[in-house]
């Protein structure tokens, strides 16, 4: 068994699986090395899909790449800035600009071939099937009769 240093920042009961879960669910630009614009993402699923949300407003879909590579999502492009306003006259300075990359592990083996991705109202909505493999499946129990019975 191996020491553990106290931190008095992470508190009684640190596990460093905990701070991996930190950084791979709440950090991802610190996850790939990249520090600047991460889009924030929801990911949920029906029966056929997986279903990615990520707001992507005042950014112009052309702009925008995506792909799937090994059931992994990836959203890339570009957010450009259109003021005039000098950086020195700024009271705050919050919305960020420039380039964005953002990937995510999907939590099934889809077709992404068939991924289709829709702009509406700021929020891009990339919509993969799941493999048919994926699926899940129903079974049907079969009751036998037993010839042997008097």
């Amino acid at each position: 068994m191996s020491l553990i240093k106290w931190n008095p920042f992470l508190g009684e009961g640190y596990n460093i699986d905990d701070m991996d879960k930190l950084v791979n669910e709440y950090l991802p630009a610190v996850r790939s090395g990249q520090f600047g614009f991460t889009p924030a993402l929801d990911m949920y699923e029906d029966q056929d899909n997986i279903i990615v949300e990520t707001q992507l407003a005042g950014i112009d879909p052309e702009k925008v790449s995506i792909s799937i590579d090994n059931n992994v999502l990836c959203i890339k492009g570009e957010s450009e800035r259109h003021s005039e306003v000098e950086e020195k006259n700024y009271y705050r300075k919050e919305i960020r600009r420039g380039s964005f990359y953002r990937s995510v592990q999907l939590p099934t083996k889809v077709d992404g071939d068939s991924a289709t991705a829709v702009t509406e109202d700021g929020i891009l909505k990339i919509t993969v099937p799941k493999a048919a493999e994926a699926k899940p499946k129903n079974i049907k129990i079969q009751i036998g009769k037993n010839k042997d019975k008097k």
